[in-house]
């Protein structure tokens, strides 16, 4: 039976859709609805209408062999993931790649039992499949954000099938990818089937974030509330980060880009003070709304997107996606475009901050592994250093900030990276880097200075030692 909130969206669309076009889960699409869609989601596709179905109904065009995105973040469809595990098993297909950025929910396929049946391969590692892929049971793609769109379009790994998450139709049929566009927006463009999740509690976002329903190959619904990332309390440490990058290294009217977590929310937390700052980054969180509510980010000196938040996805609380729900305000858009360092660098005094999990005496940065414990993934990192970096006005700020110790009091800045550990920035594209005791600047440096520059921001219980270190490893002291 197809909902009133659809039935609506039908009549109201006669010039696109007929009675005689109308299809219930039992009836099966012509053969021409069969081929690809075309690589424009906005227009409607006349004639055509989605296959309303119970999420197992929606996931049982999926077949043995066939690559499968999820879309992810905040947007991540639960029901349609439980019932792709559940169809999978059940039918007994074989062999199923499912492909995703990170993902929030028990990511019910990698469990042990559906081993054989799926494949998880991970283009950003989040904790919910960390330990399958440290465990040689999933896989990772290093890759660029910026990058992965090209994946899907030059068909390197090509999509039969593309499970999302969508806020309901308004009366003209137009859903909306909510808080995540990112690479859902590349995947919904080459997918060969795209099955929708309606859900009421979705915000609506603008951007390239729209689909027509008519896209869809098939659609369910349901009712929850979209999982949240609550934020921590900075700590002492990372709020002496924060106030650091605060009061040297953001200027009025910049353009800052941030990830999520203690370092990022504790430079926000002393930003209000200053004036028309700008937003373009990748993601973003509920530690940006003071400053909205305060006058303090307004955007009015960006020359790209003036006057609007420009991102891809959102994660946090209800409290920032009630704010993104309908709001002209913010933009989201594909990942490969707002991570473009060309469009980055066009950004007034662009300020880039980002986090690390070590780095040595050189500037080689680790972000996405322990050792060779795969963690996360590449990310944005390099897209944003390199953008500000390559500022048009020369005033671009690329931060890597950490915490001088990890939590057992070990050094993050180390002579040499521990054995498999990846390099994902690297010493090349490295200009600031801040711990609580500092900022070193190591443009422009050599290997010598810029050791001395690190040791100098490290815990002080370290230097020593790090200096030691340093002489064995360039057979000289470091020095200015």
């Amino acid at each position: 039976m197809v909902p009133k909130r659809l039935l609506y969206w039908y009549v109201m669309c006669p010039k696109i859709i007929t009675r005689n076009h109308m299809m219930t889960s039992k009836q099966n699409l012509n053969p021409s609805d069969e081929k690809e869609f075309s690589s424009e989601p906005i227009y409607p596709i006349p004639g055509r209408i989605p296959l309303y179905q119970t999420a197992l109904e929606a996931v049982s065009c999926i077949k043995s062999n066939d690559r499968v995105f999820l879309h992810g973040g905040a947007a991540t469809p639960f029901p349609l993931v439980t019932a792709m595990a559940r169809f999978g098993k059940e039918n007994k297909i074989e062999n199923v790649e499912v492909i995703h950025i990170h993902t929030e929910g028990p990511a019910e396929h990698v469990k042990p039992e559906y081993r054989g049946i799926f494949r998880d391969n991970s283009l950003f590692v989040g904790s919910n499949v960390r330990k399958c892929v440290q465990d040689g049971m999933a896989d990772y793609v290093p890759i660029f954000l910026s990058e992965i769109p090209l994946l899907f379009k030059r068909k390197v790994l090509t999509l039969d099938v593309a499970l999302i998450q969508v806020s309901p139709p308004d009366k003209n049929g137009f859903c909306t990818l909510g808080p995540s566009v990112d690479i859902a927006r590349a995947a919904i463009l080459n997918a060969k089937k795209i099955i929708g999740l309606i859900n009421p509690q979705m915000p609506r976002t603008f951007g390239d974030s729209v689909i027509h329903m008519s896209h869809f190959h098939a659609i369910t619904e349901d009712n929850f509330p979209l999982p949240e990332l609550k934020a921590k309390a900075p700590s002492p440490k990372e709020t002496a980060i924060g106030r650091i990058i605060a009061q040297n290294l953001v200027e009025d009217g910049a353009t800052l880009q941030m990830g999520i977590g203690s370092i990022p929310d504790a430079v926000l937390s002393q930003l209000h003070n200053h004036k028309d700052l700008g937003i373009h980054s990748e993601m973003f969180s509920d530690g940006i709304l003071p400053l909205i509510n305060e006058g303090v980010i307004t955007n009015a000196h960006k020359k790209f997107r003036t006057g609007k938040i420009l991102g891809s996805f959102v994660i946090g609380t209800k409290k920032i996606f009630d704010f993104l729900n309908d709001n002209h305000f913010v933009v989201l858009c594909d990942i490969g475009f707002v991570n473009d360092p060309r469009l980055i660098a066009l950004n007034p005094k662009m300020t880039a901050i980002n986090s690390c999990i070590e780095i040595d005496i050189t500037g080689q940065v680790v972000s996405d592994s322990i050792g060779s414990k795969i963690y996360s993934g590449v990310g944005g990192q390099v897209d944003f250093i390199r953008g500000a970096g390559l500022g048009e006005d020369g005033r671009g700020k690329p931060i890597i900030a950490l915490t001088s110790t990890t939590k057992n009091g070990e050094s993050k800045i180390v002579p040499f990276l521990k054995e498999g550990a990846g390099v994902v920035t690297s010493r090349a594209h490295v200009h600031y880097v801040v711990t609580e005791y500092g900022c070193a600047y190591l443009f422009g440096k050599n290997l010598r200075q810029r050791s001395y520059e690190l040791i100098n921001i490290a815990h002080p219980n370290h230097r020593k030692w790090l200096e030691q270190e340093c002489f064995k490893r360039m057979k000289c002291m470091p020095s200015l």
